[in-house]
Protein backbone atom coordinates (compact mmCIF):
# COMPACT_ATOMS: atom_id res chain seq x y z
CA UNK A 1 0.00 0.00 0.00
CA UNK A 2 1.43 3.36 -1.04
CA UNK A 3 1.01 6.33 1.27
CA UNK A 4 0.45 8.58 -1.72
CA UNK A 5 -2.76 6.68 -2.51
CA UNK A 6 -3.95 7.34 1.04
CA UNK A 7 -3.11 11.04 0.68
CA UNK A 8 -5.16 11.15 -2.51
CA UNK A 9 -8.12 9.47 -0.77
CA UNK A 10 -8.02 11.95 2.11
CA UNK A 11 -7.91 14.92 -0.22
CA UNK A 12 -11.02 13.72 -2.07
CA UNK A 13 -12.71 13.10 1.29
CA UNK A 14 -11.85 16.60 2.51
CA UNK A 15 -13.06 18.53 -0.54
CA UNK A 16 -15.73 16.03 -1.73
CA UNK A 17 -14.73 16.59 -5.34
CA UNK A 18 -12.35 14.76 -7.68
CA UNK A 19 -11.73 17.88 -9.75
CA UNK A 20 -10.89 20.12 -6.77
CA UNK A 21 -8.79 17.39 -5.19
CA UNK A 22 -6.84 16.94 -8.41
CA UNK A 23 -6.16 20.68 -8.58
CA UNK A 24 -4.86 20.78 -5.02
CA UNK A 25 -2.70 17.71 -5.58
CA UNK A 26 -1.41 19.08 -8.92
CA UNK A 27 -2.62 15.96 -10.72
CA UNK A 28 -4.86 15.37 -13.68
CA UNK A 29 -8.30 14.12 -12.74
CA UNK A 30 -7.68 10.88 -14.62
CA UNK A 31 -4.44 10.28 -12.68
CA UNK A 32 -6.27 10.83 -9.41
CA UNK A 33 -9.04 8.46 -10.46
CA UNK A 34 -6.46 5.77 -11.31
CA UNK A 35 -4.84 6.25 -7.89
CA UNK A 36 -8.15 5.79 -6.07
CA UNK A 37 -9.01 2.81 -8.27
CA UNK A 38 -5.67 1.18 -7.44
CA UNK A 39 -6.38 1.60 -3.74
CA UNK A 40 -9.89 0.16 -4.14
CA UNK A 41 -8.50 -2.83 -6.05
CA UNK A 42 -5.92 -3.46 -3.33
CA UNK A 43 -8.46 -3.21 -0.52
CA UNK A 44 -11.20 -5.08 -2.32
CA UNK A 45 -14.00 -2.57 -1.99
CA UNK A 46 -15.46 0.73 -3.13
CA UNK A 47 -14.15 3.72 -1.14
CA UNK A 48 -15.99 6.67 -2.71
CA UNK A 49 -19.60 7.13 -3.84
CA UNK A 50 -21.04 9.96 -5.92
CA UNK A 51 -24.02 11.81 -4.38
CA UNK A 52 -25.11 14.48 -6.82
CA UNK A 53 -22.11 16.74 -7.29
CA UNK A 54 -20.40 15.45 -4.14
CA UNK A 55 -17.98 12.57 -3.79
CA UNK A 56 -18.37 11.05 -0.33
CA UNK A 57 -16.72 8.17 1.48
CA UNK A 58 -18.42 4.79 1.71
CA UNK A 59 -18.44 3.07 5.12
CA UNK A 60 -15.28 1.22 4.07
CA UNK A 61 -13.81 4.51 2.88
CA UNK A 62 -14.50 6.14 6.25
CA UNK A 63 -12.75 3.28 8.03
CA UNK A 64 -9.72 3.53 5.75
CA UNK A 65 -9.63 7.34 5.98
CA UNK A 66 -9.59 7.25 9.78
CA UNK A 67 -6.63 4.86 9.81
CA UNK A 68 -4.92 6.73 6.98
CA UNK A 69 -4.93 10.00 8.92
CA UNK A 70 -3.15 8.27 11.80
CA UNK A 71 -0.61 6.67 9.47
CA UNK A 72 0.21 9.94 7.73
CA UNK A 73 0.43 11.75 11.06
CA UNK A 74 2.93 9.17 12.33
CA UNK A 75 4.92 9.43 9.08
CA UNK A 76 5.17 13.21 9.48
CA UNK A 77 6.21 12.81 13.11
CA UNK A 78 8.88 10.29 12.16
CA UNK A 79 10.40 12.75 9.68
CA UNK A 80 10.18 15.53 12.28
CA UNK A 81 11.94 13.45 14.94
CA UNK A 82 14.72 12.49 12.54
CA UNK A 83 15.14 16.10 11.42
CA UNK A 84 15.48 17.30 15.01
CA UNK A 85 17.97 14.52 15.73
CA UNK A 86 20.18 15.31 12.74
CA UNK A 87 20.07 19.09 13.15
CA UNK A 88 21.27 18.84 16.77
CA UNK A 89 19.49 21.99 17.89
CA UNK A 90 16.56 22.88 20.08
CA UNK A 91 14.11 23.65 17.26
CA UNK A 92 11.84 26.64 16.80
CA UNK A 93 9.15 27.78 19.24
CA UNK A 94 5.78 28.40 17.56
CA UNK A 95 2.99 29.14 20.00
CA UNK A 96 -0.47 30.67 20.01
CA UNK A 97 -1.85 32.73 22.87
CA UNK A 98 -5.37 33.83 23.71
CA UNK A 99 -5.95 37.44 24.69
CA UNK A 100 -5.28 37.03 28.43
CA UNK A 101 -2.17 34.84 28.18
CA UNK A 102 -0.93 37.05 25.34
CA UNK A 103 -1.15 40.16 27.52
CA UNK A 104 0.77 38.45 30.32
CA UNK A 105 3.32 36.42 28.38
CA UNK A 106 4.03 37.68 24.87
CA UNK A 107 6.22 40.75 25.39
CA UNK A 108 8.16 39.35 28.39
CA UNK A 109 8.76 36.06 26.55
CA UNK A 110 9.99 37.73 23.37
CA UNK A 111 12.27 39.93 25.44
CA UNK A 112 13.56 36.91 27.38
CA UNK A 113 14.30 34.91 24.23
CA UNK A 114 16.05 37.83 22.49
CA UNK A 115 18.29 38.36 25.51
CA UNK A 116 19.03 34.80 26.59
CA UNK A 117 18.38 32.52 23.58
CA UNK A 118 19.01 34.62 20.46
CA UNK A 119 19.73 31.55 18.31
CA UNK A 120 16.23 30.09 18.66
CA UNK A 121 13.50 31.12 16.23
CA UNK A 122 10.33 32.28 18.00
CA UNK A 123 6.90 32.91 16.47
CA UNK A 124 3.97 34.00 18.66
CA UNK A 125 0.42 34.27 17.31
CA UNK A 126 -2.50 35.99 19.04
CA UNK A 127 -6.10 35.09 18.26
CA UNK A 128 -9.34 33.49 19.26
CA UNK A 129 -9.41 29.93 20.55
CA UNK A 130 -11.04 28.70 17.32
CA UNK A 131 -8.47 30.37 15.06
CA UNK A 132 -5.53 29.16 17.14
CA UNK A 133 -6.79 25.57 17.29
CA UNK A 134 -7.06 25.52 13.50
CA UNK A 135 -3.40 26.56 13.29
CA UNK A 136 -2.46 23.94 15.87
CA UNK A 137 -4.19 21.22 13.87
CA UNK A 138 -2.54 22.48 10.69
CA UNK A 139 0.79 22.21 12.56
CA UNK A 140 1.74 25.82 11.97
CA UNK A 141 1.70 26.12 15.78
CA UNK A 142 3.18 23.66 18.25
CA UNK A 143 1.23 24.73 21.34
CA UNK A 144 -1.68 26.97 22.28
CA UNK A 145 -2.62 28.55 25.61
CA UNK A 146 -6.28 29.54 25.90
CA UNK A 147 -9.15 29.32 28.38
CA UNK A 148 -9.79 25.60 28.91
CA UNK A 149 -13.56 25.68 28.40
CA UNK A 150 -13.24 27.52 25.09
CA UNK A 151 -12.01 24.33 23.35
CA UNK A 152 -14.25 21.32 22.81
CA UNK A 153 -12.73 18.01 23.98
CA UNK A 154 -11.24 16.02 21.10
CA UNK A 155 -9.20 12.85 20.78
CA UNK A 156 -6.51 14.57 18.70
CA UNK A 157 -5.78 17.12 21.43
CA UNK A 158 -3.87 16.91 24.69
CA UNK A 159 -4.21 19.60 27.34
CA UNK A 160 -2.55 20.38 30.65
CA UNK A 161 -4.31 22.66 33.11
CA UNK A 162 -2.52 25.86 34.08
CA UNK A 163 -3.36 28.61 36.55
CA UNK A 164 -6.77 30.10 37.20
CA UNK A 165 -6.32 33.87 37.19
CA UNK A 166 -8.43 36.53 38.88
CA UNK A 167 -10.73 38.59 36.68
CA UNK A 168 -11.53 42.10 37.86
CA UNK A 169 -12.91 45.44 36.75
CA UNK A 170 -9.98 47.83 36.20
CA UNK A 171 -10.03 51.61 35.80
CA UNK A 172 -7.58 54.49 35.69
CA UNK A 173 -6.40 56.16 38.87
CA UNK A 174 -8.75 59.01 39.79
CA UNK A 175 -11.78 57.44 38.10
CA UNK A 176 -15.13 58.76 39.44
CA UNK A 177 -16.14 55.28 40.63
CA UNK A 178 -12.99 55.03 42.76
CA UNK A 179 -14.02 58.27 44.44
CA UNK A 180 -17.50 56.81 44.98
CA UNK A 181 -16.02 53.69 46.59
CA UNK A 182 -13.66 55.79 48.73
CA UNK A 183 -16.68 57.69 50.05
CA UNK A 184 -18.10 54.41 51.33
CA UNK A 185 -20.75 53.98 48.64
CA UNK A 186 -20.89 50.52 47.06
CA UNK A 187 -20.17 50.31 43.33
CA UNK A 188 -22.78 48.22 41.50
CA UNK A 189 -22.80 46.83 37.98
CA UNK A 190 -25.30 49.54 37.06
CA UNK A 191 -22.67 52.07 38.13
CA UNK A 192 -20.08 50.34 35.96
CA UNK A 193 -22.45 50.43 32.98
CA UNK A 194 -22.57 54.23 33.10
CA UNK A 195 -19.13 54.07 31.46
CA UNK A 196 -17.80 52.25 28.38
CA UNK A 197 -16.90 48.67 29.29
CA UNK A 198 -13.88 47.14 27.54
CA UNK A 199 -12.73 43.53 27.32
CA UNK A 200 -11.10 40.95 25.14
CA UNK A 201 -13.56 38.30 23.87
CA UNK A 202 -14.63 36.16 26.82
CA UNK A 203 -15.12 32.40 26.93
CA UNK A 204 -18.68 31.08 27.41
CA UNK A 205 -17.74 29.96 30.93
CA UNK A 206 -16.58 33.43 32.00
CA UNK A 207 -19.60 35.03 30.32
CA UNK A 208 -21.95 32.72 32.24
CA UNK A 209 -20.19 33.66 35.47
CA UNK A 210 -20.80 37.36 34.84
CA UNK A 211 -24.47 36.79 34.06
CA UNK A 212 -24.89 34.61 37.15
CA UNK A 213 -23.36 37.31 39.34
CA UNK A 214 -24.81 40.49 37.82
CA UNK A 215 -27.82 39.34 35.83
CA UNK A 216 -28.69 39.23 32.13
CA UNK A 217 -27.50 42.80 31.58
CA UNK A 218 -23.92 41.52 32.11
CA UNK A 219 -24.01 39.35 28.98
CA UNK A 220 -20.79 40.36 27.14
CA UNK A 221 -22.62 40.27 23.82
CA UNK A 222 -24.61 43.30 24.95
CA UNK A 223 -22.66 45.12 27.66
CA UNK A 224 -19.25 45.55 26.03
CA UNK A 225 -18.54 48.85 24.29
CA UNK A 226 -14.91 48.10 23.39
CA UNK A 227 -13.84 44.61 22.36
CA UNK A 228 -10.36 43.72 21.11
CA UNK A 229 -8.08 40.65 21.05
CA UNK A 230 -5.15 42.86 22.04
CA UNK A 231 -5.53 43.64 25.74
CA UNK A 232 -2.66 46.13 25.60
CA UNK A 233 -4.64 48.30 23.18
CA UNK A 234 -7.60 48.26 25.57
CA UNK A 235 -5.29 49.23 28.45
CA UNK A 236 -4.09 52.25 26.49
CA UNK A 237 -7.70 53.33 25.93
CA UNK A 238 -8.58 52.91 29.62
CA UNK A 239 -5.54 54.90 30.75
CA UNK A 240 -6.76 58.04 28.96
CA UNK A 241 -10.53 57.77 29.48
CA UNK A 242 -13.27 56.78 31.93
CA UNK A 243 -13.71 53.41 30.20
CA UNK A 244 -13.55 50.40 32.52
CA UNK A 245 -11.61 47.26 31.61
CA UNK A 246 -12.71 43.74 32.54
CA UNK A 247 -9.53 41.69 32.50
CA UNK A 248 -7.33 39.32 34.41
CA UNK A 249 -5.34 41.33 36.94
CA UNK A 250 -2.08 39.72 35.80
CA UNK A 251 -2.37 41.51 32.45
CA UNK A 252 -2.11 44.93 34.12
CA UNK A 253 0.04 44.21 37.16
CA UNK A 254 2.72 46.67 35.99
CA UNK A 255 0.25 49.55 35.59
CA UNK A 256 -1.29 48.75 38.98
CA UNK A 257 2.13 48.69 40.63
CA UNK A 258 2.92 52.06 39.05
CA UNK A 259 -0.35 53.54 40.34
CA UNK A 260 -1.73 54.16 36.85
CA UNK A 261 -4.56 51.63 37.08
CA UNK A 262 -6.61 50.36 40.02
CA UNK A 263 -8.86 47.41 40.74
CA UNK A 264 -12.47 48.51 41.08
CA UNK A 265 -14.34 46.64 43.81
CA UNK A 266 -17.99 45.97 43.01
CA UNK A 267 -21.00 44.69 44.92
CA UNK A 268 -21.35 41.81 44.43
CA UNK A 269 -17.64 41.16 44.00
CA UNK A 270 -16.03 39.37 41.07
CA UNK A 271 -14.33 36.47 42.82
CA UNK A 272 -13.27 34.11 40.06
CA UNK A 273 -11.62 34.16 36.66
CA UNK A 274 -10.60 32.11 33.63
CA UNK A 275 -8.74 28.80 33.91
CA UNK A 276 -6.14 28.36 31.19
CA UNK A 277 -4.71 25.23 29.61
CA UNK A 278 -1.69 24.30 27.49
CA UNK A 279 -2.95 22.54 24.33
CA UNK A 280 -0.84 20.38 22.02
CA UNK A 281 -1.59 17.71 19.42
CA UNK A 282 -1.76 14.24 20.90
CA UNK A 283 1.22 12.15 19.83
CA UNK A 284 3.14 15.05 18.29
CA UNK A 285 6.87 15.15 18.89
CA UNK A 286 7.74 18.24 20.89
CA UNK A 287 10.84 20.24 19.99
CA UNK A 288 13.34 20.44 22.89
CA UNK A 289 13.02 24.24 22.84
CA UNK A 290 9.44 23.96 24.08
CA UNK A 291 10.84 23.17 27.51
CA UNK A 292 12.03 26.79 27.65
CA UNK A 293 8.54 28.05 26.89
CA UNK A 294 6.91 25.70 29.39
CA UNK A 295 9.27 26.87 32.12
CA UNK A 296 8.59 30.52 31.29
CA UNK A 297 4.83 29.93 31.43
CA UNK A 298 5.11 28.23 34.82
CA UNK A 299 7.08 31.19 36.17
CA UNK A 300 4.98 34.03 34.73
CA UNK A 301 1.35 32.96 34.21
CA UNK A 302 0.00 33.71 37.67
CA UNK A 303 -1.75 36.48 39.59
Amino acid sequence: MHLKHLRHLLMVADVESFSRAAQRLHLTQSALSRSIQALEDELGGKLIDRHGRRNVLTPLGELIAERARRMLFEEAELHRSVELFHRHHLGAIRVGLGAGPGAVLMTPFLRHMAMHHPGIQVAVSLGTSDALMIQLRQRTLDAVIVEVTSVAPATDLRHELLAQLQGRFICRAGHPLLLQAAAGEAVTFDDVMRYPLASAPLSPEVARGLVKRFGARADPEHCLSLRCENVRSLVEAVLVSDAILFSIVAAVRTEIAEGKLCELATAPAVDDGPRYAFFTLAGRTEAPSMALFRRFVDEHLHD
